[in-house]
């Protein structure tokens, strides 16, 4: 619980994490959903119910299953969201993939959601990883 409690910390700013919104994961897997549906915005009318709404989909899956996850009464039910909101993200990944190859995002656009998927993975798989130390050491 303390190593929990110590990364939730770090992930927060320097103290505990009570609420979702605390969760610097939260914070940017919204701000990544929040480029998303500006980055789609150019995209062909014919893709709204293609490959837009997927990407948009996805992407709000993230900060959605990890905030689904917080709310939760166990780490374990946590990680299970956690790694939900991991494969999100790897669907974000595929499609913003696909996006570029139909040349739907410019090179530009492609490399800063990229990055930014990248960047809340990592943190992902930081608190996920976290969280099962705790649970091992619980035990």
């Amino acid at each position: 619980m303390r190593e929990l409690s110590a990364l939730s910390s770090r992930l927060s700013g320097g103290r505990m994490a009570d609420s979702f919104r605390d969760l610097v994961v939260w914070q940017e897997a919204m701000a990544l959903a929040t480029d998303v549906y500006r980055s789609t915005n150019g995209f062909p009318r014919s893709e709204i119910y293609g490959l837009t709404g997927q990407l948009r989909r996805a992407a709000v899956g993230v900060p959605s299953d990890s905030t689904e996850g917080k709310g939760r009464l166990s780490k374990k039910e946590f990680i299970q969201f956690l790694a939900k909101a991991r494969g999100s993200l790897c669907e974000v990944d595929t499609q913003l993939e696909i996006s570029k190859n139909l040349e739907f995002l410019d090179a530009a656009d492609f490399e800063r959601l990229s990055k930014q998927s990248s960047k809340v993975g990592r943190r992902l798989n930081a608190l996920i990883t976290s969280i099962q130390r705790s649970l091992r050491a619980e035990s």
